[in-house]
């Protein structure tokens, strides 16, 4: 695990020294390995300091910052045939024999470009590699766009990154997410993006009864989840006791002998009661954290800078997420299950009950249609970024590819009805009775992190404090976090 730089020098120049800036500028802990190569180089040492001293005379130069996370996990750039490339992921299943950098380098020939494209085509993971040629890179994304990525352009320039900010101290402010399911070719005219995999909005739903739907989806949980913990001695969940969290946390006892859960909370929120007793329910130890206003005010600064854009709602979704993989570090707990996805694809939020008052089934499958393709952008490289700071990897078992096209092809009354009051997500629900969970927890309405945790309210009180509006208060931190964590920003 780790973070990704990559950049393409327009005026052919030698782009050592910026691809060392972009890796300075990233915000990691723990860092094990820096390395840097060029198509025939390789570089790999234990300080930035000492990496500075390598020249590669390459205008096409990638990095990669690593911290190792299973026993497979290696250093990288690795080298293949007339190539360097850097494979930040996970596959699945995962290969007993080879790590999955060496899985996808093992891949590589002379046509590049067409096997990248087949990779992200075929293979089950979340993942985003670079790979440096003679004059050009080549970049890809998982189809879900789970782990970050970001690139950008100036007129010196054309460069990705795992982190924003490594774009920004090279002087490139107009940056963009790298579209999930794409291979990018990068030369010295820039950027040509090739799509590879995303998912397809059927123009007719699927006919299928609740019941089988629901037994389908169970049988892809399972496998989703049994695919992400083979050889992890522990795991933590982020608990909230909650729909989601509460399937994860149940088929992770099926498949890994050390579950921890963690809960993360204000002073005298009711959910914290709730997350207790589900986790007695599920003979599963739980870890509770309880915080105040006064941590939400110390941690917002430098989750803002991790989030990389100042947004109340993503900064109060953040600072819980924040606490959980802090939390999960100093139990050495270096892999987190997380339920994110699940309200994009089986419509747990309001505006989608609203929006099928009014406009009916196939205007509201295409919103959510919307949201599912725009997942990676609203939640993923928030909690991503944030976990991998800490040294933590986040995994979600609900995004796969399988269960992404299984929830774009539900009808959308197996999933939310126009009924006062009615509980969303109904095929998940129904899933998890099949599981065995209790109807407490399957009847549960939702409630959002931001405000089962009290961090909005909190937030907001901290904004009233300063005579500020939410909005007003989380910019001017973000802009004051910046100038003091981010270099040149």
């Amino acid at each position: 695990m780790g973070a990704i730089v990559g950049v393409r020098h327009k005026k052919d120049e030698d782009a050592t020294e910026t691809a060392w800036g972009m890796l300075q500028a990233l915000l990691l802990k723990n860092v094990e390995n820096f390395g840097i190569a060029s198509s025939d180089t390789i570089s790999i040492e234990r300080s930035l300091q000492t990496l500075r001293k390598r020249r590669l005379a390459s205008p096409t130069v990638i990095g990669y910052a690593f911290s190792g996370i299973t026993e497979r996990d290696r250093p990288q750039p690795l080298r293949t045939i007339d190539a360097t490339a850097i494979f930040d992921g996970r596959i699945y299943p995962t290969n007993r024999h080879f790590s999955d950098a060496q899985v996808f380098a093992g891949r590589l020939n002379q046509n590049r470009e067409d096997v990248t494209k087949a990779f992200i085509a075929e293979v089950e993971g979340d993942f985003a590699f670079v790979i440096a040629e003679p004059g050009r890179l080549i970049v890809g994304r998982d189809s879900a766009g789970i782990r970050p990525l970001y690139y950008g352009e100036n007129s010196v320039f054309s460069a990705v990154a795992s982190e924003r900010k490594a774009l920004w101290n090279i002087g490139i402010e107009n940056v963009h997410s790298f579209p999930p399911g794409y291979v990018a070719i990068v030369d010295q005219f820039g950027f040509r993006l090739c799509r590879a995999r995303r998912p397809v909005n059927s123009r007719l739903p699927r006919q299928v009864t609740m019941e089988a739907a629901a037994r389908e989806l169970q049988a892809l949980l399972e496998r989703s989840v049994e695919e992400r913990l083979p050889s992890l001695g522990a795991v933590a969940v982020a608990f909230s006791g909650g729909l989601d969290s509460s399937i994860i946390a149940f088929l992770s006892k099926k498949f890994c002998s050390n579950v921890t859960l963690i809960h993360v909370s204000l002073k005298n929120q009711p959910e914290t009661e709730h997350a207790k007793a589900v986790a007695e329910e599920l003979s599963l130890p739980i870890r509770i954290c309880i915080y105040d206003e006064n941590d939400v005010s110390k941690a917002l600064p430098l989750a803002l800078c991790l989030i990389e854009e100042p947004d109340p709602i993503k900064a109060s979704i953040g600072i819980p997420i924040y606490w959980a993989a802090e939390q999960a570090a100093k139990m050495s707990l270096h892999v987190m299950l997380a339920g994110q996805g699940s309200d994009e694809l089986f419509a747990g939020y309001k505006r989608y009950v609203d929006s099928l008052v009014r406009w009916g089934s196939e205007k509201t499958r295409d919103t959510i249609f919307r949201d599912i393709v725009g997942m990676h952008e609203s939640n993923f490289e928030r909690d991503f970024k944030i976990c991998n700071f800490h040294g933590v990897e986040l995994r979600i078992p609900f995004v796969t590819h399988q269960i992404v096209k299984f929830a774009t092809d539900l009808p959308v009354e197996l999933k939310i009805q126009t009924f006062e009051n009615t509980p969303r997500k109904l095929v998940l629900r129904e899933a998890a009775r099949n599981l065995g969970l209790s109807n407490e927890v399957v009847n549960r309405p939702k409630k959002a992190v931001q405000y089962s945790t009290g961090v909005t309210k909190a937030l907001r009180r901290l904004a009233k404090e300063k005579r500020l509006s939410l909005k007003e208060y989380i910019r001017g931190t973000y802009r004051e976090a910046r100038k003091g964590i981010v270099p040149d920003a």
